[in-house]
């Protein structure tokens, strides 16, 4: 009978142990999706700021270091991840902007994680950024195995994954990320 009533005592402490914990993050409550639709102006008015996070899929691409990475590998940054190619003139175009939005909000926490998709020959690659004096590094999805697991349909795509790596919104197309709007938008995700 004690060793019932320790038991079902030892039960209860840590059924209420686990409600008082913390819960995991959520979903941007409906003010804060509102708040960053106010501010979705210019090029951002494309960007789309979903309701619930979306898990990203656990496929491998090739890191800035050379070696197999996922989007699931979460360092608990803040992440804009843009898929392009040395091809694609709207990724051309928008390179410098990313370039300049990594510098100014790199400190502060956001990593942009450049996604080379298809075919994109390192050689290619060089030429580009030396042409436009970009100093960026990418990685490579050469396959597009990442790309269409992403359900990216035409480039560029950038996506935004919140800190525990799930996706929070999308924009396809090309974008002035450097620009007011996109620097708000992100700050404000910087800030939670």
């Amino acid at each position: 009978m004690i060793l019932r009533a320790v038991c079902l005592s030892a039960l209860v402490y840590t059924a209420l142990g686990a409600l008082a914990s913390p819960a995991p993050a959520q979903a941007l409550d409906a003010e804060a999706r509102a708040g960053l639709e106010a501010l979705r102006t210019g090029d951002m008015r494309k960007l789309v700021v979903h309701e619930t996070p979306v898990a990203v899929p656990d496929v491998a691409y090739v890191g800035e270091d050379g070696a197999e990475t996922t989007l699931q590998a979460s360092d608990g940054a803040l992440r804009l991840v843009n898929f392009w190619a040395t091809w694609c003139a709207p990724c051309r175009e928008e390179m410098p902007a990313l370039q300049t939005l990594a510098r100014d909000l790199g400190p502060e926490g956001l990593e942009l994680i450049l996604i080379a998709t298809g075919r994109n020959s390192p050689e290619a690659i060089a030429a580009f950024f030396e042409e436009e004096d970009l100093e960026l590094e990418t990685a490579l999805d050469p396959r597009s195995r990442l790309a269409q697991a992403m359900a990216v349909p035409g480039l560029p795509v950038t996506v935004i994954l919140d800190r525990e790596g799930r996706e929070v919104a999308r924009l396809m197309g090309g974008a002035d990320w450097a620009g007011e709007s996109a620097r708000a938008i992100l700050g404000d995700l910087l800030a939670r």
